[in-house]
């Protein structure tokens, strides 16, 4: 009998923080990224036969993200990109980065990043997830660092992060001579608060 009721009371104390975790979790909100408004930009920057570097960034992509100051191990990110909408301030150069040789859009038109976790605090940490790219799907981590979060002047609520990261090419198929070892990422998520 007593077995049974330090089974019953550990059953009760275990329900009880599992309520107390799930009602923290649903206090973070979800926010909207703001492409709408430009609020937000994806840029890549790699190596140029090893003298000079190539810059651009990914003009459509959208997405969510959850955040509560006070939990911010509740985080969470999904974004989806337009590999297509690739921009490197030349034409001909894009063209030939979204073909078969390097980004391959026609088989693989987006890429997907979906954090599983965050491992920080309030003002920044690491965040995981699985990025899938090229038809690869790999797990990176994103150094990331909030830049703030306040009312805006139209009645809303924004919050702003900046992340950073490497991609090792070979991970994601691409392992022609031309194409750079690495490649540099860089987000601007500012989002709307739903």
């Amino acid at each position: 009998m007593r077995a049974f009721h330090t089974m019953k009371s550990g059953l009760i104390a275990g329900l009880l923080l599992g309520g107390a975790v799930a009602a923290t979790s649903a206090t973070a909100a979800e926010y909207a990224i703001d492409v709408p408004g430009m609020h937000a930009s994806i840029m890549f920057k790699a190596s140029h036969i090893g003298v000079s570097f190539v810059t651009g960034r990914f003009n459509r992509f959208d997405g969510t993200f959850t955040w509560d100051e006070a939990q911010p191990g509740a985080s969470s990110v999904d974004v989806t990109i337009q590999v297509d909408s690739l921009d490197s301030n030349h034409a001909e150069r894009d063209k030939h980065l979204r073909s078969k040789d390097y980004l391959n859009v026609e088989a693989n038109p987006t890429a997907r990043f979906k954090s599983t976790k965050y491992e920080g605090n309030a003002s920044g940490g690491k965040l995981k997830g699985n990025l899938t790219l090229n038809g690869v799907t790999k797990e990176i981590t994103i150094d990331v660092t909030r830049i703030g979060e306040a009312k805006d002047p139209w009645g809303g609520y924004r919050a702003g992060f900046q992340g950073k990261t490497v991609l090792t090419s070979s991970e994601f198929g691409w392992t022609a001579p031309s194409f750079p070892k690495t490649v540099e990422m860089e987000f601007i998520l500012e989002g709307k608060r739903k």
